[in-house]
């Protein structure tokens, strides 16, 4: 049989190192399906991973690379395949990681014509995508790919790759030495990117002359956590981490603050007010109103990619640069600070902030506090564990409560903070390091939104996997919980129980109508002991814990104006509250009026 322009496309993505591809099948896309049949019978497949839904394979494609470091890939059919697969490809986007989406499309022959599932998706992409083109003849589809691929690499984004039914079935012709075509090849690497010695030594005299240095970290310093570490020790500074940046140091350093911003904590909260000095390391942490006042701090920024530079605070001295070479070449020109009390001073707000949350954890609830899931979990992972998040509420205990040991691993939907990626993003860890366990922690709301079905594609692929555990803790409140508290503490309204209720559903028995375990807990005292038994399962569980949606998620501080917001609400009837409306008083007030209960 001769070579179809399918099967180079196949062999093309082997030779960019391709060997998983999520997706989803439809007659758009037959002939690359065709193409990974073939390849698989002559040993040079790339693994295919069949999801419940489009947008599903996009979140496993983000993840991929998340967890990975390398290109995610994701494939559908055309018209509303291709539609599906953009809230994941977003997410990459706003992530800054590399993903390829592979759509179909009509045939070429057809285009124009209204024909069925024609879609201008070079148009629908364009705005997610850093490169979008539609193949046109079969001599196109090898620079196509070599460039579709090499900028989703270098630029650390998403790139979509259109083909028509027709050309994907054409015979394969290599791209002429003639006028008129292009020859490309495969191949990148990326390059040593370190500013200038005079720019590294205005950004050394910045630090040096600060005394009270807070550093804050993200997804971009993961590779360069030692280098962190030993400027902070020169600096006597505290590191605070956005929360795609969980993971990249663990939380039993004394000097690590947590997490930062509206699901962060107070010890971050309160170095960013104090701090003289900021030094950002790798993030786009989006919410300014946490970082110093402006006029407060000096501050240097070190990234990758230039257009996150000096975008969420006034900077004066702006590193373009990897974090790690840059951070290297800055340390020697670093002084050590021989006055320790500030960053002892952190230490001792970090100590004080566990211990507060463990009061929070094992608070009294109706019937199990959600952030005691949490809490009970985080000592009982082991050192290689993963684990993601979804949004909502759940991302406030994953956040504060989940307490990050070295060597695992973390992240959620970070810019996008989309529902529904936790499961998706467990999925394609287990694939990426089949041999750790995964633990994906998930609202009610976004398990029916579209977590639910993707149980179906853990039952079709477990046993696979080196380790067979992956835990899927469902937090079953019947409530769109984080939303209810900001109807509450930033609108002052009461809950709204329309659009804020959802069912009760029984995730652990759906489990078990899978072959897959399910555990139930509604009392606490038994929290412990269900983490060590889904630990220990042999097969992947759904951990159902009934949590009261009335604790409340609330920023690290209480402003005047949230406070209010919040008594508002319950004056305006929203007695849910009342429930545990003691603990919950207690916070606000403490946070507007510090020693005062």
């Amino acid at each position: 049989m001769a070579k179809l322009t399918s099967d180079f496309f196949v062999e093309r993505l082997r030779a960019w190192g391709v060997t998983r591809i999520f997706g989803y099948p439809g007659d758009g896309i037959n002939g690359v399906l065709g193409a990974l049949q073939r390849a698989e019978k002559r040993g040079q497949g790339i693994e295919f991973i069949q999801v419940r839904h489009e947008e599903m394979a996009a979140f496993m494609a983000s993840a991929h690379a998340k967890f990975t470091g390398r290109l995610g890939v994701c494939l559908s059919t055309g018209g509303p395949g291709a539609t599906h697969l953009l809230t994941g490809l977003y997410d990459a986007k706003m992530d800054h990681v590399p993903v390829l989406a592979i759509a179909g499309q009509a045939e070429a022959t057809a285009r124009g014509s209204n024909y069925q599932q024609e879609l201008n998706l070079d148009r629908i992409f364009a705005d997610v995508g850093s490169f979008v083109q539609e193949a046109a003849s079969p001599a196109q589809l090898r620079h196509l790919t070599d460039r579709g691929v090499r900028i989703a690499v270098a630029q650390n984004g998403v790139t979509v790759l259109v083909l028509p039914k027709d050309v994907q079935d054409e015979p394969w012709q290599e791209p002429q030495q003639a006028h008129g075509f292009t020859r490309s090849g495969p191949g990148y690497q990326r390059p040593k990117v370190v500013p200038y010695e005079q720019d590294l030594q205005r950004a050394a005299d910045v630090l040096n002359a600060g005394k009270k240095v807070a550093i804050l970290i993200g997804a971009g310093a993961r590779g360069a956590a030692v280098e962190v570490v030993q400027a902070a020790n020169l600096l006597g500074a505290g590191v605070a981490k956005a929360l795609l940046g969980k993971d990249v140091l663990p939380d039993d350093a004394p000097f690590v603050t947590g997490s930062i911003g509206l699901l962060g904590t107070e010890p971050s909260s309160d170095m960013m007010k104090e701090c003289d000095t900021l030094l950002m390391i790798g993030t786009g942490f989006p919410w300014a109103e946490f970082l110093p006042a402006d006029g407060q701090a000096r501050a240097v920024q070190i990234d990758i990619d230039p257009s996150m530079l000096g975008l969420r605070y006034p900077v004066e001295v702006n590193l373009h640069g990897d974090a790690g070479e840059t951070l290297r070449a800055l340390l020697p020109l670093l002084r050590h600070k021989d006055d320790r009390r500030w960053q002892e001073n952190i230490a001792l707000g970090v100590k004080a902030w566990w211990l507060k949350l463990e009061d929070r954890a094992m608070a009294e609830a109706h019937p199990v506090n959600p952030q005691r899931v949490v809490w009970e979990m985080s000592p009982l992972l082991p050192e290689n564990a993963i684990v993601t998040s979804d949004s909502g509420s759940c991302a406030n205990w994953f956040a504060r409560d989940y307490r990050v040991k070295q060597g695992q691993r973390a992240s959620l939907s970070g810019g996008l903070a989309c529902m529904g990626a936790a499961v998706p993003y467990a999925i394609a860890a287990k694939f990426a390091h089949p041999s750790s366990p995964v633990v994906a922690l998930v609202g009610d709301g976004a398990m029916q939104m579209n977590n639910m079905a993707e149980l179906i594609t853990i039952k079709k692929y477990w046993q696979r996997w080196q380790d067979p555990r992956l835990i899927v803790c469902v937090f079953n409140n019947e409530d769109l919980n984080q939303v209810t508290w900001e109807q509450r503490v930033m609108e002052g309204n009461p809950r709204y129980p329309a659009t804020q209720s959802v069912p009760d559903v029984g995730y652990a028995r759906f489990a078990e109508s899978l072959g897959l375990k399910g555990i139930f807990v509604d009392d606490p005292a038994r929290l412990h002991g269900a983490w060590v038994e889904a630990l220990s399962a042999d097969r992947p569980v759904v951990l159902e814990v009934k949590t009261d949606p009335e604790v409340a998620p609330l920023p690290p501080h209480i402003t005047l104006e949230q406070a209010k917001a919040f008594m508002s609400s319950m004056a305006k009837g929203d007695r849910g509250a009342g429930k545990v409306i003691a603990d919950t008083a207690h916070q606000i007030l403490h946070g507007i009026m510090p020693g005062k209960s």
